[in-house]
């Protein structure tokens, strides 16, 4: 049986494929990593895609424009490195299903995309994969609401800066996880984040001397665009 990786693959596989593409997710879950992260927005027709930017400008091959003017039909009609199309969030959550943990970033930003919370939470339940995956965002409201409309999902905090301040509200809204970048994580943080039985997740993690140093806290959970090498570095590719 194929050892499994610990360590979560941002966006998918995206050194080698195209980020948030069915074909970059396949390529998470043949390599047996144990976390994939997501990306969500909007359509204009109110369904939930998988895509990083507001814009289908920098991933489209033939696109332009916010994804939320256009409809999920236009926005199907949009190629992505000359064969992938931008996948519905219900297609990515049919690839992954009993697959792999994922952790779904809701791209909300103040009102940018009214009711992606439910709309989200609603398509996580109607597959049943509700202790596969957790939410996290930028945008702490939303995950506030998110909250509100489900007590028990998991949710996660992302943050550039570490700071104490977050504790308190993560411990308000019952956050299991908090997603930092690397550079601001310190040992002291790593002990509180453990103190408080929360994940700690270091994004993202690509150059070989920060996985070594991120090597030596077992506890964390490492982004990485770059899959292979962290296997390597991490001793887990045997």
């Amino acid at each position: 049986m194929k050892k499994h990786i610990k360590g979560m693959a941002h966006r998918g596989y995206p050194s080698k494929y195209p980020e948030n593409t069915l074909i970059s997710f396949q390529a998470a879950c043949d390599l047996n990593f144990t976390h994939l992260e997501l990306d969500v927005q909007l359509s204009k027709d109110g369904v939930p895609v998988v895509i990083h930017d507001t814009s289908v400008d920098r991933m489209t091959d033939n696109g332009a424009g916010r994804v939320k003017d256009l409809t999920l039909a236009e926005l199907k009609q949009l190629t992505i490195d000359g064969t992938e199309r931008i996948p519905t969030f219900e297609e990515a959550l049919d690839l992954l299903k009993d697959r792999i943990i994922i952790d779904i970033e809701l791209k909300q930003m103040g009102d940018l995309y009214p009711g992606m919370e439910q709309l989200v939470l609603d398509m996580v339940k109607k597959k049943g994969m509700q202790g596969q995956v957790f939410i996290t965002s930028f945008d702490h409201y939303s995950l506030e609401r998110v909250r509100q409309l489900d007590d028990t999902i998991g949710l996660g905090l992302i943050n550039i800066g570490a700071s104490p301040a977050f504790f308190p509200f993560a411990k308000e809204i019952h956050c299991g996880y908090m997603s930092i970048e690397h550079q601001h994580i310190t040992e002291p943080f790593i002990h509180r984040c453990a103190e408080e039985g929360i994940q700690l997740i270091s994004w993202t993690v690509n150059q070989e001397s920060d996985m070594k140093l991120a090597a030596q806290y077992p506890s964390l959970l490492i982004c990485t665009n770059e899959l292979e090498l962290w296997a390597k570095v991490s001793g887990q590719n045997g």
